[in-house]
């Protein structure tokens, strides 16, 4: 059964910090490189970081030095620490395998990240 659920998701100020989680079923998830996109009204859905399974990590030059990825292969989780949030961080974040297809892919729910003062 293949599944993807994230949460973790609300709303905070600017400046402030949160932090997303995912919990994947499914083996191909263990195994891939998985990764958080986010997708904001109007806008297309973009990756903004990534980690192998060996833990090797890419971030999009936007979320650099205030966003970390991190993965629990036993728990088959991936998280997203988010600090130093701005409001253009503002979106739905879903987390999948790198690369996924917007619509040809299974995608979760996603979880709401507004950043507002």
């Amino acid at each position: 059964q293949v599944q993807l659920v994230e949460s973790g998701g609300g709303s905070v100020q600017p400046g402030g910090s949160l932090r997303l989680s995912c919990t994947a079923s499914g083996m191909m998830y263990r195994i891939s490189t998985m990764g958080w996109y986010r997708q904001a009204p109007g806008k297309q859905r973009e990756l903004v970081t990534s980690i192998s399974y060996g833990g090797s990590t890419n971030y999009a030059d936007s979320v650099k030095g205030r966003f970390t990825i991190s993965r629990d292969g036993a728990k088959n989780t991936v998280y997203l620490q988010m600090n130093s949030l701005k409001p253009e961080d503002t979106a739905v974040y879903y987390c999948n395998k790198v690369p996924s297809s917007k619509d040809n892919d299974y995608w979760g729910q996603g979880t709401q990240v507004t950043v507002a003062s």
